[in-house]
């Protein structure tokens, strides 16, 4: 008796509702970064220029004097998104490598979706891999520096 098996589905894989989401984040994001470099002016003091978005400023900066992980981000972005890097490096440069990701993530999406691939899928490998370690290690030190930098007034 021969056993008769099922060819191979050759048919489009459906992808996740996350995947189209994902999509059209990565596609507006340099959108949002060119906007965001050309309207928003860097908040001096290296943090703070997400108050000109309408947000509260820094709540564990006003009440401690010790800027919460994500201090100077937006200000760090913004100058990325001017091309002023070095200053977005020396401000924050874990926002550095948000605005480095965004663009990074504006190529990689599109190719990824042409692939046949989900997006939510890759990004899932992504946060669970040693990428995600290196996210978190690379946050907490990024942290650590925008602390001192705050403290130390340069």
């Amino acid at each position: 008796m021969t056993q008769v098996t099922a060819p191979p589905d050759t048919s489009p894989r459906r992808r996740s509702a996350e995947h189209w989401v994902l999509l059209a984040l990565a596609l507006v994001a340099p959108i949002a970064l060119f906007v965001l470099g050309a309207w928003l002016e860097p908040d001096p003091r290296g943090f703070g220029t997400h108050e000109k978005l309408g947000m509260r400023p820094c709540l564990p900066l006003a009440l401690w004097g010790v800027p919460c992980p994500g201090c100077g981000v937006t200000t760090s972005v913004t100058l990325a998104a001017q091309g002023d890097w070095q200053a977005s490096i020396v401000n924050q440069p874990f926002g550095f490598f948000v605005a480095f990701l965004i663009v990074f993530v504006a190529a990689w999406a599109p190719i990824t979706h042409l692939r046949g691939r989900d997006l939510w899928e890759e990004v899932q490998h992504w946060v669970f891999s040693r990428f995600g370690l290196f996210l978190i290690v690379f946050c907490a030190l990024a942290w650590i520096y925008k602390i001192w930098h705050v403290r130390s007034g340069s």
